[in-house]
């Protein structure tokens, strides 16, 4: 059975889909392709314990896992979730039709918990661009993640919470954040400040001066 889930490739400022391929099939062992760097290689033992914590099953036939388009590098842990619930799918242990409207990313635990990824602004902007309903991911990145708007941005603690939203056994709100309201707080939040600074009188002075001649 051919399973697709879909992740996403940061690069600089720039994020692209990529399309997880999922088979499972009559022979032995386990294989990524699809230019996986090796923290994606080593997925498959995050995913094997994180499988039988929750009460699934590894696959014993065949699995092949293919990163798609082939020419970009794929880096990091983030594949975690969306190869674990492309596997469960394939294998017939995960019933939902609702894989291909989700970009998924998140980082898992032996036991099945997400942990936090990078990147998640440009993957939401691609996400909303490419007509994806919205993204599934850490709990940690949502409000992040939810500065882009009419894009759900659905988080989730572990794999389990994923599989019984995906199944319709939970509900899970979208993350809303009030980009009016988040900015207008920051906008008098600055890292630095002049009453941090010891000493240096004259220097302070003279940047006060150019400020003032610049604002008129």
């Amino acid at each position: 059975m051919l399973t697709k889930t879909f992740g996403s490739a940061v690069q600089g400022v720039n994020a692209y889909t990529i399309i997880i391929e999922v088979v499972v099939s009559a022979g032995t062992g386990f294989n990524v392709v699809g230019l996986p760097d090796n923290a994606i290689k080593e997925s498959q033992q995050r995913i094997e314990a994180a499988l039988k914590f929750r009460g699934y099953r590894m696959p014993r036939t065949k699995t092949v896992v293919n990163m798609a388009p082939a020419d970009i590098r794929k880096e990091g842990a983030a594949y975690d979730l969306p190869i674990a619930l492309g596997i469960l799918h394939a294998s017939q242990q995960l019933n939902t039709e609702r894989l291909g409207d989700y970009v998924i990313m998140g980082e898992m635990s032996l036991d099945g918990e997400l942990r936090p990824i990078k990147g998640v602004l440009p993957i939401a902007i691609q996400a909303r661009k490419e007509g994806f309903k919205g993204i599934i991911l850490p709990k940690e990145n949502a409000e992040e993640a939810a500065i882009v708007n009419n894009l759900d941005v659905l988080a989730v603690g572990s794999m389990q919470e994923a599989i019984d939203f995906l199944e319709g056994r939970a509900d899970v709100k979208p993350t809303v954040v009030d980009t009016r309201d988040l900015f207008q707080h920051a906008v008098n939040k600055y890292t630095a400040d002049f009453a941090d600074v010891q000493g240096q009188e004259n220097i302070k002075r003279a940047l006060e001066i150019a400020v003032n001649y610049q604002s008129r």
